[in-house]
């Protein structure tokens, strides 16, 4: 898919989601591996290469024979182990056809491990990792336990209405085609130059913290979200004064518009939404309120099944889309992912899941401002993401910590 191929980028581009969990307790070797076998087997995606040469596009073809998932293990040092394996792991590049497009990293203690989802994002979105986990713990905890497996989506088709008219929406897709090549053919290469060295900025919040934010965007009728975005857009308002743009992309969770990916499907698309503040409105809670309604309203009209379709006109400018993220400041401060309170057990037999760290990527674009949250166990957890070139790291921590002040104050 179009979505799929601009998260691939190209064969010498790394572009890996990394998701950490720290456990408590005893882990055997064997139950990973044996848990990582069921969860291959019940998940298609995990099962297949990248195809290059075939056709005129790359894409999935499932290898029958493929080796199981390979699991890495370094023996844990220190407590910011999981960070320096995440560094290593968004440059690891997923080309040998015989493995999976996917590893896991045992960063093993006596007493506590972290285990490290790592998967290309062209095969996943944020729900998919939550479900890796989720199931992995499980299997862990039980190795009996079954996976139901289920059959890899042959391609957008599977998911159009029937009474989805393709020859009106042809001439659409023709006139968008047209309109994306010339906006291409206008767009400036930034003078920033290419992407410098990538970080992360990682914090977590007490239960205290974490409920006095809950707390108040439920006393000020707005959703946490809102409220987030509407505090990170007036951080970085502050911080970066004209330099700002006022604006946040938001993904949405595709499974809310399509049922038939189902929430423990591996997938990796996620429509999004762009949201604004009021440049003449420096209230955090107004614009909360604003971006509250003006999110529902494009949640609303959102068309994902007809944007998936769409999307598959766009192939002729893939390349074009992501020269122009590698080389454009974009119009938006920094993508917002919030994905919510986690739904993965937190006490098992043998070992306890002491927190969640939500999800990394690397991206390579220019403008790779990411911001991941997470809630479980209470505390609500960040992961802030950029560049050097294109935002200083001590510019993001002065961003977070203006964030926060707005979000607590």
């Amino acid at each position: 898919m179009l979505v799929e191929r601009i998260m691939y980028a190209d064969p010498k581009t790394p572009v890996n989601c990394v998701f950490t969990a720290r456990i408590k307790g005893e882990i055997q070797e064997e139950n990973l591996i044996s848990a990582l076998a069921k969860i291959q087997q019940k998940h298609p995606l995990l099962r297949v290469k990248i195809d290059r040469t075939s056709e005129p596009y790359p894409f999935f073809i499932e290898v029958k024979d493929i080796e199981p998932v390979p699991l890495r293990i370094v023996p844990r040092k220190t407590e910011e182990d999981w960070f320096t394996e995440s560094e290593k792991e968004w440059m690891h590049l997923f080309e040998d056809e015989r493995k999976p497009l996917a590893q896991l990293v045992w960063i093993k203690g006596q007493k506590v491990s972290e285990i490290l989802w790592v998967l290309p994002h062209c095969i996943c979105d944020g729900t998919s990792l939550v479900t890796l986990m989720r199931e992995l713990l499980s299997l862990l905890d039980d190795p009996s336990v079954a996976l139901d497996s289920y059959p890899l989506f042959d391609s957008v088709q599977d998911f159009l209405p029937y009474d989805f008219n393709v020859r009106k929406k042809k001439r659409k897709a023709r006139l968008y085609l047209i309109m994306a090549r010339l906006f291409f053919l206008m767009q400036r290469k930034s003078k920033k130059g290419s992407p410098g060295k990538n970080y992360v900025v990682h914090w977590k919040l007490s239960p205290a913290v974490t409920g006095q934010i809950t707390a108040k965007s439920k006393a000020q009728d707005v959703s946490v979200h809102a409220l987030l975005c509407a505090s990170f857009m007036e951080a970085f308002r502050q911080v970066q004064g004209k330099q700002a743009k006022g604006k946040v992309i938001s993904p949405v969770d595709v499974r809310h518009f399509i049922p038939e990916i189902r929430q423990d499907h591996v997938f990796a698309f996620a429509p999004t939404v762009e949201l604004s503040i009021n440049k003449g409105n420096q209230n955090v809670l107004d614009n909360a309120r604003q971006i509250k309604k003006d999110l529902k309203e494009k949640i609303e009209k959102m068309e994902a099944r007809e944007l998936l379709w769409m999307g598959e006109h766009m192939h002729p400018v893939v390349e074009r889309m992501i020269s122009m993220m590698k080389t454009s400041n974009g119009g938006h401060d920094v993508t917002l992912s919030n994905m919510g309170r986690l739904t993965i057990p937190n006490a098992y037999k043998n070992f306890t899941l002491e927190t969640i760290i939500s999800p990394t990527v690397a991206f390579p674009w220019l403008n790779s401002n990411t911001l991941v949250t997470t809630t479980y166990n209470q505390h609500m957890d960040f992961t802030f993401m950029s560049n050097e070139n294109f935002l200083p790291k001590e510019e993001a921590i002065a961003i977070k910590d203006k964030a926060l002040e707005l979000l607590t104050s």
